[in-house]
């Protein structure tokens, strides 16, 4: 059975591909123009349009517009060639000129250069060697650095997303877990079974990927190394095993366990060594753990209060304190990468919706609309979010911005999409 529910990690579902569309971006995006960058081969085009996947970023980011190579007036590939009044009378505030440069089989130098336009002063220039196959990821490090230093906020064009999808073959349900870049493209199937499969959760370092499976027939914990496809099933005990959550250093996960008492609470299991230890005693349903980046806290769900609520406990175990209080609904806690915020499910009149918990100041802000939205995920730059949603009978997948000004959604060509988990920074 084992080998029936793997597939080899290179293979390409064309089924599962996402495509992102901005449903409301920033008030006034900046007008940008990615001019097609240059290309110095002797022969044919060039094998991969870097200009257009840079532009596809920054402008899927909600907070850019970019310009259509079609209204441009000039196409220069160098600084030294841009006619800024050209483009000042265009009104584009920033641009972006490049080039794709042969450095041998297979090797390329990916060069250019970010101008502000009103001041005529260049506020980039990076070049950067690359093979053929990593084309792609180069033109999202690209983004992420023009992002990064037009907005001061880390990009994170080259992370990754993973979730679950739900299609109908043969009259039955399959579910795959899907590993895909961050803008939809190049899914590929980590796992696949026809019973379910649920709540990724990333490793720290990217590598890893913790999930629930009931493959077996009940719920069991596994942990799949996505280069290598290898895979250990890591908690099969009598009973609930749900929900994993890595701790920030990678050597534990926070687990939902019922055990043999029946009563779901929160442990945290050594990898290593397989000890657990439990950090939740009370006859509530405890679940849905999350770690606090400096691993000290861990926040989870408990309806020890009468509903559901948020309550956070010592990652060593002690005393219990809950920190949601507003709402008689708040579920699913997630936190930001600088500790700050909390991510929650928050039942505001009957429709689940997606909220922000400050945690200095306990305030919640609602960000989406519902009204049935699940399962918030932080971007690692801590700035966007991405969560489940439907349309219609469709489960799909939206993001917003923490602030809840830029919105997004996600589309799936085929069946339904729940479950996303935004993926770590990668390690180099």
């Amino acid at each position: 059975m084992l080998a029936a529910c793997l597939l080899a990690w290179a293979i390409p579902t064309a089924n599962a591909e996402l495509r992102i569309e901005i449903n409301q971006g920033v008030h006034k995006p900046v007008p940008i123009a990615i001019v097609p960058f240059g290309w110095q081969g002797r022969n044919g085009q060039a094998p991969f349009d870097v200009s257009s996947l840079i532009a596809a970023d920054l402008g899927n980011s909600g907070r850019f517009a970019p310009m259509s190579s079609n209204d441009m007036l000039q196409k220069p590939v160098s600084g030294r060639q841009i006619d800024f009044g050209d483009w000042r009378i265009l009104g584009v505030e920033v641009i972006v000129v490049g080039q794709l440069i042969p450095m041998g089989e297979a090797n390329y130098s990916i060069q250019f250069q970010v101008f502000d336009v009103f001041r005529g002063e260049q506020l980039l220039g990076y070049r950067m060697s690359s093979t053929e196959a990593s084309l792609r990821l180069n033109a999202h490090q690209a983004a992420d650095m023009i992002y990064e230093k037009l907005t001061g906020i880390r990009g994170v064009f080259t992370t990754r997303l993973a979730y679950v999808t739900v299609t109908r073959v043969a009259g039955k349900e399959l579910y795959r877990l899907i590993v895909a870049d961050s803008d939809g493209e190049n899914p590929r199937i980590m796992v696949e079974s026809s019973e379910p499969i649920m709540s990724p959760s990333w490793s720290p370092d990217g590598r890893k990927m913790a999930y629930v499976s009931f493959e077996s027939g009940r719920s069991e914990i596994w942990v799949q190394t996505l280069r290598s496809q290898a895979r250990q099933r890591v908690s099969a005990r009598a009973g609930v095993n749900g929900a994993p959550a890595w701790s920030p250093d990678g050597r534990k996960l926070a687990l939902t366990l019922s055990k043999s008492d029946g009563n779901l609470d929160i442990y945290a299991l050594d990898l290593e060594t397989q000890v657990l230890k439990r950090l939740t005693d009370l006859s509530s349903i405890d679940t849905e753990p999350a770690w606090s980046p400096d691993g000290r806290d861990i926040y989870f769900t408990s309806d020890r209060a009468g509903g559901p609520q948020i309550y956070r406990v010592p990652s060593a175990g002690g005393r219990q304190q809950r920190v949601t209080y507003e709402g008689n609904y708040n579920a699913r806690p997630r936190i930001s990468p600088d500790g700050k915020q909390l991510a929650v499910v928050h039942n505001d009149r009957g429709s689940y919706k997606i909220a922000i918990v400050d945690r200095e100041r306990s305030y919640l802000q609602v960000l989406t609309k519902g009204p049935l939205d699940e399962s918030p995920s932080f971007a690692p730059n801590g700035e966007t979010l991405i969560y489940a949603t439907r349309v219609g009978r469709r489960g799909v997948l939206a993001m917003t911005s923490t602030d809840g000004r830029i919105h997004r959604r996600i589309s799936s060509v085929e069946g339904d999409v729940r479950e996303p988990a935004w993926s770590p920074y990668p390690v180099n």
